[in-house]
């Protein structure tokens, strides 16, 4: 089974604190590693998690606030002083390339490398990314600023080749990659030996939803239906719903209720309140209302297997 792991490596909201980094994640897909959102002392936590700097060529920034950005100076820093010299790409608002060409110019002024900016309208969803592995796509949301989440979507693989089968109609090694990609076999004598006696089904492909600072938006359901993995921001409980609604955040409560509409295979939530010091408050919450929820904590790794075959 492809590597599909998603990596916490911050999962606070503005306020730092001892327990808690400001948002950001790494997804691995197949070994290629895309970052999501870079608040502060996101590359002391990606070092932490054991990744290594050299793949991640692809960062996302969800919007413009602090907590979701003010770490990528520092990044490119780090990657200049490591020599780095593969293109960097960040896909963010506009505004992202305005603020920071100033601050490239004068600290990372002279770095092997470059470092492209690519821009995005968080009103509506598009791809942004696409290679042979995963395309990524804008989740339109609402906060107080332009806004939007990501949802990476896993490529099917081609099918796996029955060993035997090959070796029994003696099949030459230059037809493979052909078979698997759902092709028959001819045989010399002009039998026609079909695609599915030769293989067996490849996985079902993933996907991954990230929903940053958002209220809650019933409105994207048909974006996340079915998602294997739906991170929801859950800033809040349910005893500070007025403050969520104030802000434009979500409840635990809201979360969950995503997860549950959109039949999602599990929910994790994130983007906690300094005001928690105990954030089992938001899991219980959540969990009442979709079992399958997790608590983001830095450093945990989850693994997106994929769904069975019915």
């Amino acid at each position: 089974m492809e590597k599909f792991e998603v990596h916490i490596l911050g999962c606070g909201s503005a306020l730092p604190t001892t327990r808690h980094f400001p948002t950001s994640q790494i997804v691995n897909i197949r070994e290629k590693l895309f970052m999501i959102d870079c608040g502060e002392g996101a590359q002391m936590q990606l070092r932490r998690s054991r990744l290594k700097f050299s793949r991640l060529n692809h960062i996302f920034i969800s919007h413009l606030h602090g907590d979701h950005c003010f770490g990528l100076i520092g990044l490119i820093s780090t990657f200049a002083l490591l020599g780095r010299t593969a293109t960097l790409h960040i896909y963010a608002h506009k505004e992202l390339e305005e603020l920071m060409r100033p601050w490239l110019n004068y600290f990372c002024h002279g770095i092997d490398f470059s470092v492209e900016f690519h821009a995005f309208d968080s009103k509506k969803s598009e791809i942004i990314y696409d290679d042979r592995s995963v395309t990524v796509s804008t989740i339109p949301l609402k906060h107080r600023v332009p806004c939007c989440g990501f949802l990476f979507a896993e490529k099917q693989t081609p099918d796996h080749i029955i060993r035997d089968m090959i070796d029994f109609y003696q099949i030459p090694t230059y037809e493979l990659n052909r078979i698997k990609n759902g092709g028959d076999f001819t045989t010399p004598e002009g039998n026609i030996i079909p695609h599915s006696r030769l293989t067996t089904p490849s996985n079902p492909p993933r996907k991954y939803a990230y929903c940053s600072d958002t209220i809650y938006l019933p409105e994207n359901k048909p974006l996340l239906q079915g998602i294997d993995l739906l991170f929801h921001e859950a800033t809040f409980g349910g005893d500070n719903e007025a403050r969520a609604k104030e802000t434009f955040h979500s409840t635990a409560k809201q979360a969950a209720t995503m997860a549950k509409e959109t039949e999602a295979k599990q929910l994790l939530i994130g983007h906690f309140s300094a005001r928690y010091e105990d954030e089992n408050i938001l899991l219980k919450e959540a969990k009442s209302i979709f079992p399958n929820t997790l608590l983001a904590k830095e450093n945990l790794c989850v693994e997106i297997k994929p769904s069975p075959r019915h």
